[in-house]
């Protein structure tokens, strides 16, 4: 009896420690966010389980300061240092601050890109953009141009002339006019990202484009102004508002019906695409180098530039389908 319960001992003994080996092998990839307590970022986390599920060897830690700040997220990424994690994938406050600590963890093998807000080259193997310049400045007309089969007139509100970003998404737009006959865009006029401005530039452009058919707005501010500047007009259904927005903030909008749809980035895809390649760069899966492909599961692959950057997909469309979805989130 006592050999049995020895047998029996040294077997509950190997079976717990074949359990213990075996979650110890599981990989840890840190999701390091700008600040804890973000709708956004909360939903990329969700993206980054979905994505450790599918996987099956991974432990999401989802992490970040509890402000904005370099100093918190330096602060982070040492006590993930400290823990030994195999990889860190990073949104950054600040791309430059926080490339040092980066670079001692990439020292200690741990495997570092960044997503979303990127960090400074020698801080990171790779950037995972949400998109790209000519995708977006496709999108944006392709928003207005869907739901004008025979054109129309078309106009762009955007934040400042000096934006670059705006002014480099538009350029981007007019390059693929092409692709839509008959949209004619009439004119490009600036709310410089101020609520008010917006508004009052968005009545000036139906006063004076008695015709007009959409509003493009590149611009969060913008695109909230001006879907409240034809809904007030009596135009909603008429005047088609689109752009980059926020699903909360333009819920109401696409209520309405000032707004048919819009886009943005899918944090929840964001999420998941930043694990899905933190995960094949550290298993060796795949290396970071200019051309590479790398990928990103269901979001495909991505391909890397001369900077190690890439883009993750077209922006996400939001309308009356899909909005009640994200509204809680961002």
């Amino acid at each position: 009896m006592s050999v049995m319960k020895k047998i029996m001992s040294t077997a509950a003994v190997l079976a717990a420690f074949t359990a213990s080996a075996a979650q110890a092998e599981d990989m840890r990839i840190a999701l390091v966010v700008k600040a804890l307590g973000i709708g956004f970022f909360e939903a990329a986390a969700q993206g980054a389980e979905e994505a450790a599920t599918e996987l099956g060897d991974v432990e999401i830690i989802y992490t970040g300061p509890t402000d904005t700040t370099a100093e918190g997220q330096i602060e982070v990424i040492n006590s993930l240092i400290a823990q030994g994690v195999d990889a860190i994938a990073i949104s950054a406050n600040d791309p430059d601050a926080v490339a040092p600590a980066l670079s001692r963890a990439m020292q200690r093998g741990i495997t570092v890109i960044s997503w979303d807000s990127g960090v400074a080259e020698e801080g990171r193997m790779m950037h995972l953009n949400p998109s790209s310049n000519p995708l977006i400045g496709n999108m944006i007309i392709k928003l207005a141009a869907d739901h004008l089969p025979d054109g129309g007139e078309v106009a762009v509100l955007s934040a400042s002339a000096t934006a670059t970003n705006q002014n480099i998404w538009i350029d981007e737009m007019h390059k693929v006019m092409g692709n839509y006959p008959g949209i004619e865009v009439v004119a490009t006029v600036y709310g410089d990202d101020l609520a008010d401005k917006s508004y009052r530039e968005a009545q000036g452009l139906m006063q004076s484009y008695p015709d007009l058919d959409a509003i493009i707005a590149p611009t969060s501010v913008g695109i909230v102004a001006a879907a409240q500047a034809v809904a007030d007009a009596g135009k909603a259904g008429e005047i088609n508002v689109t752009g980059l927005g926020l699903p909360s903030e333009m819920a109401g909008a696409i209520e309405s019906g000032a707004s048919k749809s819009f886009a943005i980035w899918n944090p929840i895809d964001l999420g998941y695409s930043a694990t899905m390649i933190a995960h094949a760069l550290a298993t060796g899966e795949a290396t970071a180098e200019p051309g590479a492909s790398i990928p990103m599961g269901r979001m495909g692959a991505v391909t890397l530039d001369e900077t190690n950057s890439g883009a993750m997909a077209d922006p996400f469309v939001y309308d009356a389908s899909n909005i009640a979805d994200f509204v809680d989130i961002f």
